[in-house]
């Protein structure tokens, strides 16, 4: 097959540039991605980039989608908090992959169908779940931000597992030897580089603690009101402090 003169190469796609430029941004970054680095990985010209695509904030609006198309959908017909736990691990999991995703993830205006798709199947099992407007929203948040938020300090560090080996952070270590850090040096020898740590062992705490407080939050919110005339009767009844 022969496509404008260049025998065997597939004819170009939006998904063909989207698939492209999710390659240059995992391996260089988003900042190594322009629309003539794309057309150069592609082998075609950047005019015939832009007969698939308007601009490059079209294609961050793509590659937004196609991590929100690798993160679990969410089952209306599961329990609540399983589902919010698969969909966090997942969307973790995908950020790991694709860490230049986390600042894109809430910021663009013209999401895709993967994205929204995504998002209503999020809300369906948070409202299916009872709770109401108000603590769905809050819920959507809280697990968004921890979960990103995870996800770009586990992206930043350092080293995420220890097997003793300690020469990622020897630099650091030599400014430790004042003994001004005696804390900082405790944990990061005793604990930190301990063979069998793992940053990522702190998820599922976290993770439970914001299910909890959601689940908190909600039997708050629905908890029958107290009379006042009641309230005020056992205010009154509480035995005097000596």
């Amino acid at each position: 097959m022969t496509i404008h003169g260049r025998p065997g190469r597939a004819p170009l796609t939006r998904e063909r540039v989207l698939q492209g430029a999710l390659k240059i941004a995992d391996a260089r970054g988003l900042g190594s991605l322009t629309i003539r680095s794309l057309a150069t990985a592609l082998g075609v010209t950047p005019m015939s980039v832009y007969g698939h695509v308007a601009n490059k904030g079209a294609i961050l609006d793509g590659l937004v989608d196609l991590v929100f198309a690798e993160i679990a959908l969410p089952q209306v017909t599961g329990e609540w908090r399983e589902e919010m736990r698969r969909r966090a691990y997942s969307a973790r999991a995908a950020l790991t992959r694709h860490s230049w995703a986390i600042a894109l993830m809430g910021s663009r205006r013209t999401p895709g169908p993967a994205t929204l798709r995504h998002h209503d199947a999020t809300l369906a099992v948070l409202l299916a779940a009872g709770f109401s407007r108000k603590v769905t929203a809050t819920a959507y948040a809280l697990l968004d931000s921890y979960t990103y938020g995870f996800a770009l300090q586990e992206s930043a560090l350092l080293f995420t597992e220890s097997d003793g080996d300690h020469a990622a952070v020897e630099p650091m270590l030599t400014q430790f030897a004042a003994g001004e850090y005696p804390h900082l040096l405790e944990m990061t020898m005793q604990y930190y580089l301990q063979p069998g740590y793992a940053f990522g062992d702190a998820f599922d705490i976290g993770l439970n603690a914001i299910l909890d407080a959601v689940a908190a939050a909600s039997a708050i919110e629905t908890a029958p009101a107290i009379p006042p005339g009641l309230a005020t009767r056992r205010a009154n009844s509480r035995p005097t402090p000596r």
